[in-house]
């Protein structure tokens, strides 16, 4: 769908600086001065419409609302800033909800769309249903523990906590998944991007600098 919108400027003629007596001729009226521009709009269904930083496809509440009509040459134009809905946000950007026991676990083809969204982590099939486990290596035992007390940190908050385990000597192995549905559901993949989110360069094995 494209929309086009115009807006045409009008300056007054442009007043002389002599006296009244002379200005019939030195007063040259300016010809009237239109500016011509056009926005044009896209949308398409099923797309992420965020894309990469910078400009973005307006989201579909924004072409209905016809926006584009309205933002140019009027001085009562109504301005609104729409908030996006919640799949437009990242995943660590969003909260995690309450479950019903009832509800289904997530399927094995949704759990890989939603596993190309969080970095490092890997699906596990097991008798009790699927998880996501992740593995760091780290410099030392110290640091395994200093990445547990952060991951414990960031997970307090959402009341969804993965299971973490400290393997000597210096590896920490995490697992998601939400038991009372018996699987995946979206609050273990927002807890996994949160877990992204921490800090761990200073943990990890310094690299050798070879002369």
């Amino acid at each position: 769908m494209a929309i086009i919108t115009t807006t045409h400027l009008s300056f007054p003629p442009l007043l002389s600086p002599y006296p009244h007596h002379q200005q019939q001729h030195y007063l040259k009226p300016i010809p009237t001065v239109s500016f011509r521009s056009s926005i044009r709009v896209r949308a398409q269904a099923g797309v992420d419409m965020l894309g990469d930083f910078g400009a973005r496809d307006p989201f579909p509440a924004e072409v209905a609302s016809g926006f584009a009509d309205k933002v140019l040459g009027n001085v009562d134009t109504e301005h609104k800033i729409l908030i996006p809905n919640i799949s437009a946000l990242s995943l660590s950007q969003q909260q995690c909800t309450p479950l019903s026991p009832f509800q289904s676990p997530m399927s094995t083809t949704d759990a890989q769309k939603l596993l190309k969204k969080v970095l490092g982590w890997r699906l596990l099939e097991e008798e009790g249903g699927l998880k996501l486990q992740c593995l760091w290596k780290l410099r030392d035992f110290k640091c395994g523990v200093e990445l547990i007390n952060r991951i414990y940190k960031v997970v307090e908050a959402t009341g969804h906590y993965p299971n973490i385990h400290l393997e000597a000597p210096n590896q920490v192995r995490a697992e998601i998944w939400t038991a009372a549905i018996g699987g995946l559901s979206m609050n273990d993949f927002i807890v996994a991007a949160k877990i992204d989110d921490i800090k761990t360069s200073d943990l990890v094995p310094r690299k050798r600098v070879w002369a």
